[in-house]
């Protein structure tokens, strides 16, 4: 039996709409099991479930005839609703115009529920934007609550970890150590440790290779040394042009690859945030892996958090990872100031959050540029360590808090 997903609880809200549901995210992030957890619960309610993947030629090539042509694969009763999951959905010629047919002409008989792996083919193959058509879930790995069900730790997943007692403060420490170590892929959550690297391989080898392939990118040797090359330097500001040097290749094709790596769902470019001071603008963005996991296997680096040399960056891209649980990626901001003042997270305006492995490394008076501008803005530090959350102005967080 599947653990059940967040989104999958989500989803369950809108299958009574119209709205194409469309769950798009990294390959191996989930999305084919979150489609049968739905498929499972219709068919629980005596629901009329249809079930396609569109990894299969044969069915691919049947679609790409035609939409109708759907009504020659399942025998399907229109006096009734149907519900049509398709895995892969990318894979159609087009797939923008498969989607709006069965919208536009069956309305309420058939409801589509559809995965696709990778949003930037997604996006050069949707020719309609599906406008008023669809509702769109962004299928992440797993969350670190997720994380600790998969763990079969549900009481602790559900805890108010502000509030829990000393001896489950020290069990979530352990478990989100393990967490930013091998990151939250399922199947990487589910293996024994020997394996967890091994099959962290495998996802980068064979199936970013995919998303290469579906992008056309023939210099994939180039694609992955990037990868390396930002992993090494997560939560530093990217600059495309150094990076197009070090490689020997165009600007042109870094800012390609960077815009793949994101529509794959594998890294995120984080903006700055100003109001209108000049000396804080900067156009270079940092750039942060939305799994942990994975950025450690481009590193080279399993060791354990308190013997490694990088555990401020990875730390960094933990804190962010947890940031967009409660938070949409836009939301997200860094502050730096040309006189090397910086803030690692501004969210929504309203908050500030400052990770620091120690809280001993925490310098209140280095921060006095960012209160004199922002009184209004809430102060966080993030650290592994627990004690007191309050001092004076100043919150205190550990990442799972968050």
């Amino acid at each position: 039996m599947s653990i059940t997903r967040d989104i999958t609880i989500k989803a369950r809200g809108y299958l009574d709409d119209d709205d194409i549901l469309l769950f798009v995210g990294a390959r191996q992030a989930g999305k084919t099991t979150i489609l049968k957890q739905l498929a499972s619960y219709l068919e629980q309610k005596n629901e009329y479930v249809n079930f396609l993947n569109l990894e299969d030629p044969d069915y691919r090539q049947i679609l790409n005839q035609s939409p109708k042509n759907l009504f020659k694969i399942y025998s399907l009763d229109i006096k009734k609703r149907n519900f049509i999951f398709i895995d892969e959905v990318q894979y159609l010629n087009d797939p923008s115009n498969f989607l709006k047919y069965f919208y536009d002409q069956y309305g309420r008989k058939i409801k589509l529920l559809v995965s696709g792996s990778s949003a930037f083919y997604i996006d050069r193959k949707f020719r309609d934007s599906l406008a008023g058509r669809k509702r769109i879930f962004y299928v992440k790995t797993l969350s670190f609550r997720e994380f600790l069900r998969f763990k079969n730790e549900n009481d602790l997943s559900q805890a108010d970890f502000r509030n829990i007692g000393i001896a489950d403060t020290e069990k979530t420490a352990i478990y989100f150590y393990e967490y930013m170590i091998y990151g939250g892929y399922p199947r990487v959550v589910l293996s024994t440790v020997d394996e967890k690297s091994e099959m962290l391989a495998e996802i980068a080898y064979s199936y970013i290779k995919k998303d290469l392939y579906e992008a056309s990118i023939k210099q994939d040797e180039v694609f992955f040394k990037l990868f390396k090359i930002l992993s090494t330097q997560t939560g530093n500001l990217v600059n495309s042009s150094e990076l197009a040097h070090t490689l020997g290749v165009s600007k042109t094709a870094i800012d390609n690859y960077l815009y793949i790596m994101q529509k794959s769902f594998h890294i995120a470019l984080v903006r700055p945030f100003y109001r209108n001071i000049r000396k804080e603008l900067t156009k270079m963005p940092k750039a942060f892996f939305l799994d942990t996991g994975l950025r450690n296997f481009f590193t080279s680096n399993f060791k354990v958090f308190e013997l490694r040399e990088d555990k401020g960056a990875l730390l960094e891209n933990a804190v962010f990872r947890q940031l967009l649980e409660r938070y949409v990626m836009d939301e997200i901001r860094f502050w730096r100031t040309t006189q090397g003042h910086e803030i690692d997270f501004v969210v929504s305006d309203k908050e500030a959050f400052e990770v620091k492995v120690r809280r001993s490394g925490f310098r209140e008076g280095h921060y006095s540029s960012f209160y004199k501008h922002y009184p209004e803005v809430a102060f966080n530090v993030v650290s592994m360590e627990t004690g007191e959350q309050d001092m004076g102005k100043i919150s205190f967080l550990t990442p799972w808090q968050l």
